[in-house]
Formats: C-alpha cells, structure tokens, sequence
C-alpha cells in the first residue's frame, strides 16, 4: 500500500488538496482511504460529502465505490485509553487516594488528537483494504512534529523501562521495601511492550520505500520559507518530498491589473521552487472555495506517483583512497552555521536549524571514530576513521 502524507502551512489548502488527491486516484480505480486530521469536517465539506469517526464510502459518481474516508474521534479514543489505564493502575491509585475520572468529564489533552491520527494510520495499514492511504496532516510544524513522535518515544521507552528489566524481576520487592514505595508492577512493562509494538508499527509505515510526503502551498514569501523549513526536517527524518503542490496560482491575464504584484510574486517564488529536488506541480485559484466533486476535479491535482525513489543515507567506503568511510546524508536546505554533530556511544545526534534526531551509526560506523564532516551540495558528508582497536586490520 501506497502512503502519501499532506501537510503545509496553516490556511495554504492542504485538506482540498488532500481530497483532491484521493478523489483522483480513486477515479483512477485505486482502492483509496483518506484520513484527516482536522478536527472540523473540512475535508467533507470539500467532497461534498460528511466524514466521521467510523471510516465511511464517499460519493459515488466517478470514484466508483473506492473512495473511503476517516476522521478519527481523538476525545473517544482518550477516554477509552484513560478508563482502561485507571483500572490496570487500581492499585496504585487506591494507595495514593486518587479519585477516579468518569468517562462523562474527560476532555482530551494536548496531543491526544495526533495520537488517535498515529494509531488510525497504523490501523489503515494493517487493514490491507486499500491500495492508497492519503493522510491529511496538520499544519506545519506540527506535522513536523507528528511525524518524529513514534522514533522519539519508543527511545524515551527503551530508556525509562528497558526490556531488560526482566533481569531485575527478582530483585523488585527488596527494592520496594528498601525505598519504602511499590516498584513498576508487570503490567507497566507490559503497557509499555504494547505501546513499543504499536508505535513501531506506525514507525514502519513512515519508513516504508512507499511512503512520501506532498507539501501543499501558496507561492510568495511566507509559503517559500515554510517550504525551505518543511524540506529540511522531512529530510532529517529520512521522508521524501514526492511532491509540491504550489495552491491558488493565478491565472496570467497579460494586462495591468490590480494583482500584478502579486502575480510577479508568484512568479518569483514558482522559479524558486523549480530549482528544488522535488517536482513542482501549480494548482489554479478557482476564485472561490473548493466545493464539490467539480471543483476538485477542477483542480488537476498530480496523479500518486507509483515507483517512488526511497530516501538513502548511503555509506560510502573510501578506506583505500582516504582512509575513512563517508557517511552521505541528504539535507537541502541545511544551512552550515546551523549544523550540529554529537556522537554519543553508538548513536549520533544532528542539529540541523530548530531540528534534531538521535540516529543510530550503521554497524560499520560503530567501530570507527568520527574523523570530521562537512556540507556540500545540500549534502551532509561525515567521514569516519576505522578504529585500531576494534578494526580488523586498521593501522597496520
């Protein structure tokens, strides 16, 4: 199954372009489920038809039964998730005389609605009903955000409650007693196994060879720099930018009127935006908002593309000729005054602007030391020297 993931700045028309996408290539005769984000119904209001918590067939006409729609319910996700919290920590709680919630008085929390999206994704996938899933993101950054949440907190899990605590099992009551408090009962390693399988399953399908980004935004200044933005985090991340959708570009009437400057801001912008390493598609301002199956089709949104090229950090050896391995890390965008290199254990954290990742070193990368880095062609090329020590053959 194909993933294709919306996003772009606040207001840019990401949603429309969502569901023109999954329009198209449901009229194509591709199985197609687009699952939105938005906590308001814009996606429906766009195809003319409702979407709700339970994934829904849209409207017939040319997509011939393959278009599904989904727009999860974060709040009824929530207070599933808390009510069957509260009753596996029963015990814990009755010790510190916590009072219990009832269902009626849960509000979701900050966050809750980008984990109901992570979790209905790893579901769609798992699914195999579908050929494509268009997911309708966020804005950005908190797109951005989303999309390095399953990394980030299967690494605060594998640090807070390693899965070597079984090592520990035993040793769990003397401990309690000497600290004078209960120590983490089975079943907070277990809810934290589950959650570690859950979330590498959505980790899975953000790393899969087919799943890629399509940023949607209106040519001028504010989207460029946001675009600029979006391409380096999405390539810290290891996405690709299948696609660029430039939104509402105006049509050239060739005569002195009163949106000539904005036409030639465009302009600028668009020329910009062919110089980048994605493919850069321009969607016509209809004069009104997007309604209905027309004015989707209306659109010509780009067609999914279906051989996508993956995203490879590639390690290239040069022992023979330098006497290191080159690690190549894409980064367009990367600004040098802005990158960071921090090598911790077998692990290297990179900075790059208002970005950072902790990535793990490839196994031969493990056994050198870092020998420098620098930046060339929107490239991040680390050199790493063999390590005497733990290199077969190295310095001899």
């Amino acid at each position: 199954m194909r993933t294709i993931l919306i996003t772009g700045p606040g207001g840019s028309g990401r949603t429309t372009v969502a569901a023109a996408t999954a329009r198209r290539a449901a009229a194509e005769g591709t199985r197609t489920l687009l699952l939105s984000a938005d906590h308001t119904d814009t996606a429906g209001a766009a195809l003319g038809t409702g979407t709700g918590a339970a994934p829904a067939e849209g409207a017939g006409d040319l997509t011939a039964g393959n278009l599904t729609t989904w727009r999860p319910d974060a709040a009824d996700r929530f207070r599933q998730d808390l009510t069957l919290f509260q009753t596996r920590a029963a015990s814990v709680l009755d010790l510190l005389g916590a009072a219990r919630l009832d269902a009626e008085e849960v509000t979701p929390l900050p966050g809750a609605e980008e984990l109901s999206l992570l979790r209905a994704l790893r579901d769609a996938a798992l699914s195999e009903r579908y050929d494509l899933l268009v997911v309708d993101l966020p804005p950005l950054p908190q797109a951005l955000a989303l999309l390095a949440l399953p990394e980030e907190l299967r690494r605060y899990l594998r640090r807070l409650l390693p899965a070597e605590r079984q090592a520990a099992r035993a040793l769990r009551p003397v401990l309690g007693r000497l600290a004078g408090v209960p120590m983490p009962a089975d079943w907070l390693y277990e809810t934290a196994a589950r959650w570690d399988v859950e979330l590498a399953a959505v980790q899975a399908v953000l790393a899969d060879r087919t799943t890629a980004v399509r940023l949607v935004a209106e040519p001028g200044p504010a989207g460029a720099e946001a675009v600029h933005t979006a391409c380096l985090g999405l390539a810290l991340r290891g996405l690709r930018t299948e696609a660029l959708v430039a939104n509402r570009v105006l049509p050239d009437t060739g005569g002195d009127t009163w949106f000539a400057g904005l036409l030639a801001q465009q302009g600028k912008t668009l020329a910009e935006w062919r110089e980048l390493p994605c493919a850069l598609h321009t969607v016509p301002h209809l004069g009104r908002d997007p309604r209905g199956a027309e004015d989707l089709d209306a659109l010509r949104v780009p067609a999914v593309n279906q051989a996508p090229d993956p995203v490879e950090w590639p390690v290239a050896d040069r022992i023979a000729q330098d006497g290191v391995l080159v690690w190549h890390i894409p980064l367009p965008g990367a600004i040098r005054e802005e990158l960071d290199l921090v090598r911790r254990g077998d692990e290297l954290l990179i900075s790059a602007g208002s970005f950072r990742r902790i990535v793990p070193l490839p196994s031969a990368l493990r056994r050198c030391t870092v020998a420098g880095a620098g930046l060339r062609e929107s490239e991040l090329r680390i050199r790493f020297a063999p390590d005497p020590d733990l290199w077969p053959g190295a310095g001899r």
